[in-house]
This record gives C-alpha cells, sequence and structure tokens, in this order.
C-alpha cells in the first residue's frame, strides 16, 4: 500500500508564498508521476500542476503558470509545489496524487482518473 502525506499549508497574506510538500512511502510505490489537485469550498477539485518522476517534464494549469512551480527530490520519493504571488482564490484544500502509468501533456495530468494514490489534504488559505 502507497501512503501520500502532504504538509507545509497554512494561513498566509496574498502576496505572499508558501511550499507544500508531498512525500510518498510504501514498498510498491513506483509511479510515475505525481500532481496537485486543489479543492476550494463549494468547488470541484481541480488540476494544478503535475510532474514526471524520471524526466522532470511539468504541466501547470493556466490559473497557476507563472507563480507555482512544481518539483521532485527522487531520492526522499518527495514532490513539492512552491506557490508564490498567492491571491485570496488560490485558497483552497491541496491534494496530492500519484499517476497510475505515464503520462504526457496536460490533459493527461488534468485528468483524476489517471491517480490511484491520493493525500489527505492540507488547508491554503490566503487572506487579502
Amino acid at each position: 500500500q502507497v501512503q501520500l502525506v502532504e504538509s507545509g499549508g497554512g494561513l498566509v497574506q496574498a502576496g505572499g508564498s508558501l511550499r507544500l510538500s508531498c512525500t510518498a512511502s510504501g514498498r510498491s510505490f513506483n509511479n510515475d508521476g505525481m500532481a496537485w489537485f486543489r479543492q476550494a469550498s463549494a468547488k470541484e477539485r481541480g488540476f494544478v500542476a503535475g510532474i514526471n518522476w524520471y524526466s522532470g517534464s511539468t504541466a501547470y494549469a493556466d490559473a497557476v503558470k507563472g507563480r507555482f512551480t512544481i518539483s521532485r527530490d527522487n531520492a526522499k520519493n518527495t514532490v513539492y509545489l512552491q506557490m508564490n504571488s498567492l491571491k485570496p482564490e488560490d485558497t483552497a484544500v491541496y491534494y496530492c496524487a500519484a499517476l497510475r502509468n505515464y503520462c504526457s501533456g496536460y490533459g493527461c495530468y488534468a485528468s483524476q482518473a489517471n491517480y490511484n494514490y491520493w493525500g489527505q489534504g492540507t488547508q491554503v488559505t490566503v487572506s487579502s
């Protein structure tokens, strides 16, 4: 069984920064990539950013391009989401997820059906 544990959420003022971390554990963890999704209150969960575990190629939602950066540390089985220039509309619960198979392109990363493991979520609140 694979477990994903997120950390790094919190309260920040608009224009500030936060870095989220997600560490994967479990003997069977050999997924091809990971991603971050978010769910704001009364809204559906949506894709934020994804990364290929081996090549490092990335994909981003338009709403976060230029402000958020996804990265990974293979040795630590950890993926990060550096969030800069945060806006109140970034307020949400952020989830990390692990891909079932290899993904290429935004459409593949953005489809939640392509993920087989999810973290419990971490709250990010951006005040205006």
